[in-house]
């Protein structure tokens, strides 16, 4: 049986914005011909967000954020984004966009390693690039990130821990493997079980779901048909934890499952009122994309980001420098929310 479910404490007060909620979270489909930037509204004045797909609440929830900015700066701002996480598909969008010469690229990478060299190409053109949950990523002006990804790994298992009582069997699903984020957090997770939690075995290596609910759904159907005592499952992509949930539901084992992971309340919103959902960690995609965008803007008027830096944004006050790194900042945006706290959440 679960341990009572201990409730998160809520980071309250986010930027308010005037926008509809955002859709619910499908399997990843996307808008058609989803590969190609558009070729309209691009000017010397743009600043455009690349998302890692397009089509989900999570980034839907970013687009909100990023046409919000642009309403209230003037800046010609908006979101392009593929029908899927390929990272060849982000590549052939930001080559697209250098054409245009936007005034900014900002990115949240499927694999960073993979965008290095497109990302040169726009710096090269005099572009500016911020890129946001790529840590150590090439060839960017800065790179920012809501937390210390390694402490969000370590909030998420202890969490996870303490739901399990200690003991038991999980896995841990990722949106993919080359998500640098996501492994970062389940890393992080993971050296903090061994240490904390010995009496927990993680069974698998990190399942990839590419951000997709239902084949994150259908994986766990598999966890659970081949690891029959498997007591938690950790998710890391936005998508992970419904699909988790619906597979732990249908199978009757809400009761004596945990599942813990990144997602936002609209999309975990009905599975925490079940107990499928145990409690989602996150943050909000809104403050994410501006901060983004107020990076750049301080970057294309010749302003620098230091240790320090205040962007205006709730959780984005004063920026730190992460150790190791010259152009990596993070600030302070993680929330965790079980299914009392979650309904405080209008996305």
């Amino acid at each position: 049986m679960k341990l009572v479910r201990m409730s998160g404490a809520v980071a309250a007060g986010l930027l308010t914005l005037t926008m509809a909620g955002c859709g619910s979270m499908s399997g990843g489909a996307g808008p058609a011909g989803g590969a190609s930037a558009k070729s309209s509204g691009a000017s010397g004045n743009a600043m455009v967000t690349v998302v890692k797909v397009k089509g989900i609440a999570w980034f839907d929830r970013m687009d909100e954020g990023v046409r919000a900015y642009g309403k209230r700066t003037g800046i010609d701002t908006r979101t392009e984004g593929a029908d899927d996480v390929s990272p060849e598909k982000q590549i052939q969008i930001i080559q697209d966009l250098i054409a245009q010469k936007p005034k900014a690229i900002t990115v949240v990478p499927n694999s960073p390693e993979a965008l290095s060299g497109v990302l040169a190409q726009a710096r090269a053109k005099g572009i500016i690039t911020v890129s946001h949950e790529a840590t150590g990523i090439k060839n960017v002006d800065a790179d920012i990130e809501a937390f210390d990804n390694a402490a969000y790994g370590q909030q998420i298992m202890k969490n996870l821990g303490q739901c399990m009582g200690g003991k038991g069997e999980y896995v841990q699903f990722v949106g993919g493997l080359t998500a640098k984020t996501h492994m970062e957090w389940v890393g992080a997770a993971y050296d903090y079980q061994k240490a904390k939690f010995p009496g927990m075995k993680r069974v698998e290596d990190p399942i990839e779901s590419t951000d997709n609910e239902a084949a994150a759904y259908e994986k766990a159907k598999e966890v659970l048909a081949k690891h029959p005592n498997i007591k938690g499952f950790q998710g890391s992509a936005g998508n992970d934890v419904p699909g988790i949930a619906r597979a732990v539901e249908e199978a009757g084992r809400e009761k004596d499952t945990c599942v813990m992971g990144t997602s936002i309340p609209s999309a975990a919103s009905k599975y925490l009122a079940t107990g499928a959902i145990d409690k989602i960690f996150f943050w909000d995609p809104a403050l994410a994309g501006q901060a983004q965008l107020e990076i750049a803007r301080i970057l294309t008027r010749g302003g620098k980001i230091t240790a320090g830096t205040d962007l205006g944004l709730k959780g984005y006050h004063h920026l730190k420098k992460l150790k190791g790194y010259d152009n990596v900042f993070v600030g302070d945006a993680s929330i965790e929310a079980d299914a009392k706290t979650a309904k405080k959440y209008g996305f």
